[in-house]
């Protein structure tokens, strides 16, 4: 029998824990008995005074010594921390009972200009360089397609990076280790994959090709962007309380 006691939320690049918003919130209600857990990465949101790793397994390593209770974990991760979730499960798999990835993608399983879109080149490279207000105006235009004109969000983002700022030097460490990142062996855990068909920044086909090699379950929304906690908080609540409730009867 699956129980899903204590879940671990992990967020993507240049994102911290408040990122989640509104999802955190619909989640513990379907979820009120759980431990629910938040950890930042290195260089990210609590911990911004440090510097990130360029590697996925070291950046890892920085979130399970976050986690006190080594009892099987159930991941929920989003884009760059699906890629740790996956080398978390393999590297650790008694740590792990199930993940959710969210929009993720590896090296070599999918083309690098669908990892991230060729379109959108541009402005990522541009962002690099750009003010760090500036930077929170482009990562909302390109991960949201509900919000992504929303400047009581924006002003929300940019006072939370005014607050815990993402350094350059952590910025492209990020970019570097998910660039980076190959698929490793099929986990031998559930998994549960979350694609957003009009994700603008991630083709989701990305999401679609692991399924289908993994023969894993799969879920997928029409019309969220890259950022599919923000666009359709509700909708992904509702989809992982059935996923875990069907885990539970299998």
């Amino acid at each position: 029998m699956h129980n899903p006691d204590c879940f671990v939320l992990i967020r993507g690049m240049l994102r911290e824990a408040r990122h989640w918003g509104n999802f955190t919130d619909y989640f513990r209600q379907r979820f009120p008995n759980a431990t629910i857990l938040s950890p930042d990465l290195p260089g990210n949101g609590r911990f911004c005074r440090q510097t990130s790793p360029d590697s996925i397994a070291a950046m890892t390593e920085a979130l399970r010594r976050q986690i006190d209770d080594k009892q099987p974990l159930n991941l929920v991760a989003i884009s760059m921390g699906g890629m740790m979730a996956l080398d978390w499960m393999v590297r650790y798999p008694q740590e792990i009972a199930s993940a959710v990835l969210i929009n993720t993608s590896a090296r070599k399983l999918s083309p690098f200009y669908r990892r991230l879109r060729w379109q959108v080149y541009p402005t990522v490279l541009k962002m690099l360089f750009h003010s760090k207000a500036a930077r929170e105006r482009d990562i909302l235009a390109l991960t949201s397609n509900r919000y992504r004109n929303d400047d009581e969000l924006l002003k929300t983002w940019r006072r939370w990076q005014q607050q815990y700022p993402v350094s350059s030097v952590s910025a492209r460490k990020q970019l570097t280790a998910a660039a980076k990142f190959q698929l490793p062996a099929k986990p031998g855990q559930p998994i549960l994959i979350v694609a957003s068909e009009a994700d603008r920044l991630v083709d989701y086909r990305c999401s679609l090709e692991l399924h289908r090699l993994w023969q894993t379950d799969y879920r997928r929304h029409p019309t969220a962007g890259h950022d599919l906690p923000l666009d359709e908080p509700l909708w992904l609540a509702e989809t992982l309380e059935q996923w875990f409730d069907m885990l539970r009867h299998r």
